[in-house]
């Protein structure tokens, strides 16, 4: 609303002139840079468009939302061990000001609610998500006759109003330009005990088809080889990747730009799951409500936004040999493995004055890249509803499944088989088709409420009629299929049953005693969990002694058990890395069996000898006691009493190797 009447008041294109005027350089008298100061600073409060990484850390400053940090803390394994502290007990972003370079560290920025919503400048994120689905609401609309077609002209014209805007001068990314580039000036992280190295963690990734002219900006990760060298970990399935074929085909070196900094939204858009071919600054300027100027780069033809802190150039020659890339601590929480990648060679870094690294870690969850993921829910509810599943009203992806491994679904059933059709069209739909376990409810539930969940689960569900398992795409980072990037995935159908469906069914509790009766031949070599209310049992094995196979030829007499076996090591109290270490280690269909009513479920790592599994499997990701040490000391010094305890102190029992992976 605030925008709206300070529209009618200062019509836009006064201010954007004004703003042009004064962001070039250019003269005006005394009395009118006055006024144009002042539209200028009311257009960017009422816009919340950030004029690079700096604004942005002194708003979160201002909110007290920021700590500064000036004792040193080396970038190789420190900085992210405070980070990884300070996201896991809801602490501010820290600036890391002395990091042995001449640019400060921004971490752990969007690692809450408040500060992910000012990074895509909104309040809240229900604002976003409310203004997109009105926007495709428009354009969903019949547009029959001309009265119609009419009343969509606003809303193009609004998206017309965000669209990037290329510039003919330089931008501030490019007041500084190191044309003998060396990435040692910059404070890139080495972040876990085994990585491969030091790699660039946030970087927004430009690139261009050779043939469609089509433009993107994605994310992925960049080792530093050496000094004008990184590999460029792009998947198999994203688009910097398909254009990087194109480019091979026509025989010519790939033009890639790196952005890091600007406006935070930015690197947001990097992420979000926009269909192939849409600019990626198109969401970010409606996001910030201002489109984003963007120039030409010193050493190839790329534009990128003019108002980025650091922006590195450079090629992709796809005649090249790859390079060995990795192993790097992952979002799944454990180490992806070390493959072969293309080459990035750097022609030329620019930077603006005052520059800020951005940085972000990922591991063992929750970590900042959780609070993405919550904005993303937000987002981009509306355009799946409105363009592929209408009965969806709410969508969730919990942390513990890190992105892919797990999807709870709840819509709003009206015939028979519709949870099947959800599940079976989500798992060919975009980045869905990633989806390890997708589960449809119908009931009025809150599906961030895993117990409310569960229980609709084991009342609405028949085990042998409303159990989709099929095989497809997965993650490349998936470590539990044995086929690289394929695997098992499983559909629950828990919705409420129509009389011409199966029917669901109560399943029988247990008696404490039939559980000790069944369990007794193992009960010295095995740990129980039993969950309260309903028919799920933990197991944790120790394979030296006891291997699943013996789980599976006890004597059952009891009737729609559930029973996860997962490593011994795994804590049984601890729900949330249960959860993650059971979606993290399993491929439904090798690792999940139906005996008559009752499920069994091999969630245990696979790395034992005896498992004969055909990959490496991957180590979890947690510091090393050097690093722990030199942190709970350096926390001690700064008196930042919340930092003092360090996560990987109790999750390093799960480790199973001395390196990223057990041979």
């Amino acid at each position: 609303m605030k925008w709206e009447l300070f529209k009618r008041v200062v019509p836009i294109f006064v201010l954007q002139t004004l703003i042009t005027q004064i962001e070039a350089g250019y003269a005006v008298n005394p009395p009118i840079a006055t006024i144009s100061y002042l539209f200028v600073y009311l257009y960017k409060l009422l816009t919340m468009a950030y004029n690079g990484l700096r604004d942005f850390k002194n708003a979160l400053e201002n909110n007290k939302d920021l700590k500064e940090i000036n004792e040193f803390v080396d970038p190789v394994l420190e900085i992210a061990e405070m980070a990884d502290r300070a996201v896991k007990a809801g602490y501010k972003a820290l600036y890391f000001k002395n990091n042995g370079t001449g640019f400060p560290v921004l971490i752990n920025m969007f690692a809450s609610d408040r500060r992910m919503s000012m990074a895509i400048g909104r309040e809240n994120l229900d604002d976003a998500g409310e203004d997109i689905e009105e926007l495709f609401k428009q354009f969903s609309t019949p547009a029959g006759n001309l009265a119609s077609k009419l009343k969509l002209l606003p809303g193009l014209a609004k998206v017309a109003s965000f669209m990037p805007k290329k510039i003919s001068r330089k931008g501030r990314c490019q007041q500084n330009i190191v044309r003998e580039p060396d990435l040692g000036i910059l404070p890139v992280l080495k972040c876990w005990p085994h990585d491969g190295g030091r790699f660039i963690t946030l970087p927004v990734v430009h690139t261009k088809h050779p043939v469609t002219g089509e433009v993107n900006a994605g994310m992925y990760r960049m080792q530093i080889l050496d000094k004008d060298t990184t590999a460029m970990h792009w998947h198999r399935h994203k688009t910097g990747a398909v254009h990087y074929g194109a480019w091979k085909e026509q025989g010519k070196k790939m033009p890639v730009s790196v952005v890091l900094g600007g406006d935070p939204v930015y690197t947001y858009a990097a992420t979000a799951p926009l269909p192939e071919g849409i600019d990626e600054y198109i969401l970010a300027g409606f996001l910030r409500k201002q489109k984003v100027k963007m120039v030409k780069c010193i050493t190839n033809d790329l534009y990128v936004p003019e108002d980025a802190d650091i922006v590195i150039e450079g090629y992709v020659d796809p005649s090249e040999k790859p390079v060995w890339e990795g192993p790097f601590g992952d979002h799944t929480g454990f180490y992806s493995l070390a493959d072969w990648f293309p080459a990035f060679h750097v022609t030329c870094i620019t930077h603006r004055n005052n520059a800020v690294y951005p940085a972000t870690i990922v591991g063992i969850p929750p970590m900042e890249d959780a609070w993405i993921g919550k904005a993303t829910e937000k987002l981009f509810l509306a355009p799946i509803k409105l363009s592929l599943q209408p009965e969806i009203t709410d969508l969730h992806l919990p942390v513990q499944g890190v992105a892919h491994n797990l999807v709870l679904v709840k819509i709003k059933k009206t015939y028979p088989g519709q949870g099947m059709k959800v599940i079976s069209s989500l798992l060919g739909a975009g980045q869905m088709m990633f989806s390890k376990f997708i589960v449809v409810v119908s009931e009025d539930i809150d599906i961030r409420d895993y117990n409310a969940v569960a229980e609709k689960i084991f009342r609405n569900t028949d085990i042998n009629k409303d159990i989709l398992f099929t095989r497809g795409p997965l993650d490349i980072l998936d470590h539990s299929s044995d086929t690289y990037s394929f695997g098992g995935k499983m559909g629950i159908d828990a919705t409420l049953k129509f009389t011409e469906e199966s029917g669901g069914r109560k399943h029988d509790r247990f008696r404490s005693e039939s559980l000790l009766k069944v369990f007794k031949p193992l009960k010295d070599r095995i740990s129980l969990k039993k969950s309260k209310g309903m028919p799920v049992v933990f197991a944790g094995i120790s394979k030296d002694s006891t291997r699943f196979s013996h789980l599976l030829d006890l004597d059952y007499d009891v009737s729609g058990l559930v029973l996860i076996a997962v490593d011994h090591s795994v804590d049984l109290g601890n729900d949330y890395i249960l959860l993650w270490q059971v979606l993290s280690n399993i491929d439904p269909s090798r690792d999940i069996s139906i005996r008559g009513t009752n499920i069994f479920i091999d969630a245990t790592s696979k790395s034992h000898p005896s498992d004969n599994f055909s990959r490496e499997w991957p180590n979890v990701v947690v510091s090393d006691d050097k690093t722990i040490e030199k942190i709970n000391m350096l926390s001690g010094n700064t008196g930042i009493t919340e930092l003092k305890q360090s996560p990987s102190e109790k999750l390093k029992e799960l480790s199973i190797s001395e390196g990223a992976s057990v041979k």
